[in-house]
């Protein structure tokens, strides 16, 4: 844990509850759920409209904004990188700012086991806290319901967030065009490998991190400068990096081609895939975006990202053709080319 983590979860110890555990009556609405929220929820995201109490928040919006929403049921709810809770605020920012927004507002909702610990809850709330203070945030309402014992899996979370459009933005699919290049920001496939890690035991040379982090500070820094030479923002989440270029594929009714000498892979997920016998391209990423832009930026616009912490790795890695129109396609080391399809299962289910 880095020093900073330490110093913010010192700073916010965890009050006194009744229980050691989530029971029934947490989510019952009266006077043991009226104290849980007031010690664990309404203390530790204090702000203007929390203060409130309402059913809801009142919000002055002028402008186009973005609106999205996510669950999140990932397990193990804990894993080497983050957990639920910043897995939750990240992943609703980051959509957001796919959008080409500026994310500002996040409802917070729990489903909760009954049996929950409270301290396993409580460094969930306090993770909540600080990544959705690094992404600039903040939490005005939400939710707290609880269920049976074996009838969840300890937390899921749902997150809403609404942004102002960047001004300079002008994100969306139908921009795509003959001779965009695709630019990904950074290693592929950390998360999903490392749910897997966890969840069969399997122990490689390094330790593998989850990428999970808001994406919203460097979509903004590129929007400052390139603003329309940037078409299209996507995050390669669940199904990867393919399932998302398939998916632009057939929406254009273009063709992308992928260069796979130029995917940015750690020496681990490689070998970690061709042990496993997993292709990285199909695995989940969350703190990674694919960027479409115009090809006369792109040179420039690479060398910004890469200039940009937690975006060092970024590479061109594909481009979008007029030739086989709906379809991706590979190209490897010595010039063949294959088809790269839509995932038809999932390689791993529940890890976001």
């Amino acid at each position: 844990m880095d020093n900073s983590k330490q110093s913010f979860r010192l700073s916010c110890p965890m009050p006194e509850f009744d229980f050691d555990v989530i029971t029934m009556g947490h989510g019952s609405g009266g006077l043991l759920t009226h104290k849980f929220l007031e010690s664990g929820v309404f203390n530790l995201f204090d702000n203007e409209f929390l203060q409130k109490k309402h059913d809801g928040a009142f919000l002055n919006l002028k402008g186009p904004v973005a609106f999205s929403s996510d669950s999140f049921v990932v397990s193990p709810i804990f894993f080497p990188g983050g957990n639920i809770g910043d897995l939750a605020v990240n992943g609703t920012v980051n959509d957001l700012a796919m959008c080409g927004a500026i994310p500002e507002y996040l409802s917070l909702s729990f489903l909760l086991e009954e049996g929950l610990k409270m301290e396993e809850f409580w460094e969930i709330l306090l993770t909540i806290k600080n990544a959705s203070d690094k992404a600039g945030v903040k939490i005005v309402t939400g939710d707290t319901k609880v269920v049976e014992r074996g009838k969840g899996d300890k937390i899921f979370i749902n997150t809403n967030g609404i942004g102002h459009i960047h001004s300079k933005a002008n994100i969306d699919p139908s921009r795509v065009k003959k001779g965009d290049i695709i630019i990904l920001s950074g290693l592929m496939a950390l998360h999903g490998l490392t749910i897997m890690s966890l969840r069969e035991g399997l122990e490689f040379e390094s330790d593998l991190k989850s990428d999970t982090r808001a994406l919203n500070g460097i979509t903004n820094t590129l929007l400052d400068k390139f603003g329309d030479s940037i078409h299209l923002f996507r995050d390669p989440t669940r199904g990867g990096v393919a399932t998302v270029l398939n998916e632009i594929s057939v929406f254009s009714n273009l063709g992308i081609e992928i260069d796979e000498e130029s995917l940015p892979l750690s020496p681990e997920v490689n070998g970690a895939c061709e042990m496993l016998g997993l292709d990285p391209l199909y695995i989940a990423n969350e703190g990674l975006f694919l960027s479409f832009v115009d090809p006369s930026v792109a040179s420039e616009y690479l060398t910004l990202l890469k200039s940009i912490n937690g975006a060092e790795k970024a590479a061109i890695i594909a481009e979008v053709k007029d030739a086989h129109t709906g379809q991706v396609l590979i190209k490897n080391s010595i010039g063949g080319r294959r088809v790269v399809q839509m995932l038809p299962g999932d390689q791993l289910p529940r890890i976001c």
